[in-house]
């Protein structure tokens, strides 16, 4: 596995997080876990990372948290994406759509054997 430098991926987060919520609600350490799988152990945010993150975009809008007994009984803080969130994450795929674009035109996308970027 390549380790991918944290200034790559903390520029992408938000990203990520909101696509996750996208899909359904979910809490912290669910969050991680589910990064950790899709990307088969690419992202792998510590909580102290991730909580910052989610608070951040909490105060911006973007999330609504809200507390809920999981299965096991336990009281967690679960996160969804709001309204302006999934208008922020629209906007996000669009960049970033326009940022790897351009990265794989410099860098010669799939002509330089990175075609599993």
């Amino acid at each position: 596995m390549v380790k991918i430098d944290k200034g790559l991926i903390g520029g992408s987060t938000s990203l990520l997080i909101l696509s996750l919520l996208k899909e359904k609600d979910m809490y912290g350490y669910e969050i991680i876990k589910e990064l950790e799988e899709r990307s088969d152990n690419t992202f792998k945010l510590k909580e102290g990372t991730l909580y910052p993150i989610l608070h951040r975009l909490e105060n911006e809008g973007y999330l609504k948290s809200y507390r809920k007994k999981g299965g096991t009984g336990k009281e967690r803080k679960y996160y969804q994406i709001t309204t302006k969130g999934e208008k922020q994450l629209i906007e996000e795929k669009r960049q970033w759509h326009v940022f790897s674009t351009s990265v794989n035109k410099v860098i010669g996308g799939e002509n330089h054997g990175f075609s599993t970027l």
